[in-house]
């Protein structure tokens, strides 16, 4: 069965190891989290664990969501998501999930929102080095080059190619990051202490769940 929990970045510290050395480490507020609902093949043609973190105000629930977070007898969560199983749960919707679950685990996938940056040029984006400063450039520094060609290209024609590298929008996108070391886990402030940076910025939410590739 997949471990997953819900949680938020704080921020990132260090911590030393047995050895002594400094180990780079970005804490995580993981749970309290909510099952809110169980699917079943019966009811859902799959089988999952739908969980949710965090408590959102009354006066911004809406009424779908309410009648949701009733039939387990929960409050509506901010942040819900699901989490796949193989075989069907012997746990009940209302029933809280924390830190407790990795025990024995000591890696982790982590999946979270990625900084937005905006719209951004070639350099920023992609990390051009841009056009040449010397005599006779003008205005154009910062800029990509040429984007089309003059001659045709096996089934592409003349036109700009399909995943052309250029300037657009950069960031806010869902990003994985694999096998992060559980350096410390507090079960008293439900706090994990995972090795390396994840994505996102602080207060970011995230989703940690067991590697898929590290025991």
């Amino acid at each position: 069965m997949t471990a997953m929990i819900l949680g938020k970045k704080l921020g990132m510290t260090r911590l030393y190891n047995e050895q002594g050395k400094i180990e780079p480490v970005t804490v995580v507020l993981a749970g309290p989290c909510t099952i809110m609902q169980i699917k079943t093949m019966d009811t859902d043609g799959y089988m999952a664990l739908q969980l949710g973190y965090e408590d959102l105000k009354k006066s911004r629930c809406k009424k779908p969501q309410t009648g949701h977070a009733e039939k387990s007898g929960a409050s509506v969560k901010r942040f819900v998501r699901e989490v796949r199983l193989d075989e069907e749960s012997q746990q009940q919707p209302g029933e809280e999930v924390t830190v407790e679950i990795f025990e024995g685990i000591n890696y982790v996938d982590v999946t979270g929102t990625t900084k937005g940056k905006g719209y951004a040029g070639v350099m920023k984006r992609f990390g051009f080095k841009g056009m040449s400063a010397s005599h006779g450039t003008e205005r154009k520094h910062r800029h990509p080059g040429g984007i089309g060609s003059n001659s045709g290209s096996a089934g592409t024609g003349r036109g700009i190619r399909k995943g052309k590298k250029m300037a657009g929008h950069m960031g806010h996108a869902n990003h994985t990051t694999r096998n992060h070391k559980i350096v410390a886990v507090d079960k008293e402030n439900n706090l994990l202490m995972l090795r390396g940076a994840v994505a996102g910025p602080r207060n970011g939410y995230l989703v940690i769940r067991n590697s898929k590739t590290k025991v």
